[in-house]
Parts: C-alpha cells; structure tokens; sequence
C-alpha cells in the first residue's frame, strides 16, 4: 500500500492559467493490492476524511479505482459490510461494475470539466483518474476539478472585459479566449446546479429514504408494544409498587397519548424533505437534455421553491409577495433545463431591483392599493414589494409568460443595453453581465421565441416571454 498527496491545497487557492492542464490540481496517490479484505477501505477512508477513492493494483499493476462515495452508498446496504468486509477487495470492484474517467495529465481542465460533466447523472460526481506520463495514476476529487473550471472561468470574463473595454488584445489570444468562454457557458449551469442538485440528492435523499423506510416499521413496532402494555394494564390492573412507581415517573398515560401525534409529525417532515428534493431535481433536469415537451408551470414553481428564502428581507423584515395568475397552458415543446435556467435569472433580478428600492427607500408600504394591475404594471400607487406572474396562451398558439414587479423601474437608455453580453448595473463583484444575455439567447435562438421588456423608472418592470408551443424544425 502507498499513500502520496501531490500539492493537496484547494484548487480554488492555485494559481491557474487559461491554458493550464491537469497535473496543476492537487492529486491523491493512494495504491492498495486488491487481494486485501474490504474492511481495509473502510479504515483508509476513516483515517482520511477528504480522501475522494483508492487505486486497485494488482503485482504493481493498475486495477481500478474505488470511490468513496460508491464504497459508502452500497456499504450502507443491508448485509452489504458483512458480506464484502472480509472478502478481497476484487469481489466488491466486481460487484460495483465501476465506469472510470481516466484523462492524461496534460489535459485542459477546461476540456476534462466538460468531458466529465457529459457522464451519466449516477457518475457525474465521480472523482477522475489522471495518468502521468510515467505511467503512475492518481485521483482528483470532482469538486476540485469544478473549483478550477469556476477559477478559470472568471479569469476568462476579467481578460473578456478588459477587451472589450481596452480593444487592444490580439485576435489569436482573443479567439482563443472566446473558445474558453462558449467552452464555460455550456458548464457553468450543469456546474452550478449540479453541485446543487449532487448535495442534496447525495446527502439528504439517501438518509430520509433510509429513515422514511425505517419510520414505518418503527410506527407498526411501536403500536405492538402500545397494544402489549394496554392488553396488559387491562388483564392485570393491580401491578406490583415498583411497576406502578415507573408508569408514574415516565408518564406512560401521556406517552401513549403523544408518541402517535410524533411519529405523525415525523412522517410529515420526512414527506416535506422529499417534496424539495423533487423540485430541485425537476428544476435542473440534469437528465433532459435534449428537447421534451413539459409543463411550464411545474419548472416556474420549482424555481420559486429554491428562491423562497430570498423573499423575505431580514435586514428590514419585509417580505415580497409573489401574486401567480396561471392560465390553461397546454404542454410546451422546449429544453426543460434551459428554460428553468431563464426563470431563475428574470426572478433572481426581479428580487434584486425590489431589495435595492426597499433599501434606497423607493418603494412605499401600503396594504389596500394594488401596484401591479391586470396589465402587468404600476398604475402610479405604491405598496409592498410584490412580482407577479402571468401565462396565457395567444392566438398565434404561443405561451406567454409575464414576469413583472413593481420594483424602481429601469431607464430607457439602460433597457437599449440590457440584453448585450457583460453590460452590467451591479457593483463590481455582484454581476457577471451574462445573466440577460443568455436569457435572450435561450430563448431567441434555441427556442425560437421572442423576449422583451416593457419598464418606466418608478412604475416598475415587466419582462415579456414568447415560447411557441411547438417546437421549429
């Protein structure tokens, strides 16, 4: 067995380049002869918490690779540790079937990101396999990998900028610039909501699954022993001094009166937590890639789901009211994932604009008036911050969603601009400028619709959404 770490500093902390390959990122050499029990993983990876996997060899020779998170998922199955603990590792890789993602060492991260976000859901968060020139692999944790594209990326927009800006950078490190960026943009949503959708799914769903399942066996077991202890206070009410003083000290009356009213609640929760674990799964649609005809109103719902916590001002505790005027849509031809993609950012800006007028003290509180109309904007009348949403479907068989708020408004030389890529109103560090524009260019160029914006500073700001409900061929 042998154990090296190559530079194991966070990836987000490296001094990465444009160009920069593989063998910069911190790498795990961990070696073990397959021929071992199984119960040594078990003890490697207790003793090293941030260990991604191990490297199967074999007489010095490569094997494979054994993830933690793999190990753990099918370890905690039932009779799964005392069936592979003592055995040799080679029956459990077996019995995995593991799919490897092997790069060379001088490839691009940039390249290897995009190749390893392309496998399936189950193994996207993998750790990747690197081979050096002298043959000898080693292991990179995805999330490194991920905190190196994410570093690269935002050295790509900063030298992006700063063309545009300076106009002075040549046109072969300019093209090669523009390849890193179109190479980003199709990673920066499966990154960002991948990342999302692999913490949940991965940390939260195994464990409620495993309690939800437990739960009802614990609810049946204990109403058996409800039943015991009752059959027995019936068929034997005089119990001896010592039983009558511990149904006094525990309360037994009551404990039988609320552990139904607990499990209840648990239940509760356990069905609570699974109903966010869907809608985050049904808003990153990390396995639809390709065009699918879908309900518009489950992926708006969804993206309303993960922004909640964002409707609610804690500085001032005032909350944005969000108004839903649903029409009957039918179902809409279109790319799931993009289009949530689109709903996150309209929303998340929305959010924006009402936090920065209640800050600068634009918007005025009221309880009686209505600030968004039927229309869709302010009609001059100030209340609490609200956003409404409207789809309807039109005569030339088009979806229309309406996303308005009644937020400062937007002036007209700033909406001549606002679709342009990097143009940006936020502080430094707060806006990318890219979140409109691939709005624009999702729905303009993949769906073939049209999106608009219809705005007056101090009335508000409604952003106007045309899908076809059928897909252009």
């Amino acid at each position: 067995m042998r154990l090296t770490t190559r530079s194991m500093t966070d990836a987000s902390e490296l001094s990465l380049q444009l160009d920069s390959t593989l063998q910069e990122l911190p790498v795990w050499e961990l070696e073990i002869e397959q021929h071992l029990p199984g119960n040594t993983l078990l003890r490697l990876f207790e003793q090293e918490p941030l260990l991604p996997g191990i490297i199967l060899i074999q007489n010095q020779e490569f094997v494979g690779m054994i993830s933690r998170r793999r190990f753990f998922e099918y370890m905690s199955r039932p009779y799964s540790l005392g069936l592979f603990s003592l055995r040799p590792i080679a029956n459990l890789y077996t019995f995995l079937q593991t799919q490897l993602c092997i790069f060379s060492e001088d490839t691009l991260i940039v390249a290897a990101n995009q190749l390893a976000l392309k496998r399936s859901p189950e193994l996207v968060y993998e750790p990747i396999l690197v081979k050096s020139k002298s043959g000898n692999y080693g292991i990179v944790d995805f999330h490194q990998l991920l905190l190196a594209n994410a570093q690269i990326h935002a050295l790509t927009l900063t030298q992006l900028q700063r063309v545009e800006e300076q106009s002075q950078l040549a046109k072969a490190g300019f093209r090669d610039l523009k390849q890193n960026y179109s190479r980003l943009l199709q990673n920066e949503k499966m990154a960002a909501l991948g990342q999302l959708v692999a913490g949940i799914a991965h940390e939260v769903n195994n464990p409620i699954n495993f309690i939800a399942g437990n739960l009802v066996h614990a609810t049946n077991y204990i109403h058996d022993l409800l039943n015991v202890i009752s059959l027995y206070r019936q068929h034997y009410p005089e119990a001896v001094a010592e039983i009558e003083t511990a149904i006094a000290q525990t309360d037994l009356d009551f404990i039988t009166e609320d552990i139904p009213k607990l499990l209840t609640s648990m239940q509760t929760g356990c069905e609570r937590i699974e109903e966010i674990v869907r809608s985050l799964r049904n808003f990153s649609r990390l396995d639809e890639s390709a065009r699918k005809t879908v309900n518009i109103h489950e992926g708006i719902d969804s993206t309303l789901l993960i922004l909640h916590s964002r409707l609610k001002n804690h500085k001032t505790d005032q909350s944005i009211s969000i108004i839903k005027e649903y029409g009957n849509l039918p179902p809409v031809d279109c790319y799931p994932g993009l289009l949530n993609q689109v709903f996150m950012n309209l929303l998340a800006n929305a959010i924006d604009a009402l936090e920065a007028g209640i800050g600068n003290g634009e918007l005025a509180v009221g309880k009686e008036s209505h600030c968004i109309t039927e229309s869709g904007l302010s009609n001059g009348k100030r209340l609490r911050p609200q956003i409404l949403i409207q789809t309807t479907i039109t005569d030339e068989q088009q979806v229309m969603i309406r996303i308005a708020d009644n937020g400062p408004g937007i002036p007209e030389d700033v909406q001549q601009r606002m679709f342009d890529p990097f143009f940006t109103t936020k502080p430094v560090g707060q806006g990318t400028g890219l979140g409109l524009s691939i709005c624009y260019q999702i729905i303009v160029e993949k769906h073939g619709g049209q999106l608009s914006c219809v705005s007056t500073v101090g009335q508000g700001t409604e952003l106007i959404i045309k899908l076809p409900v059928t897909a252009l061929r």
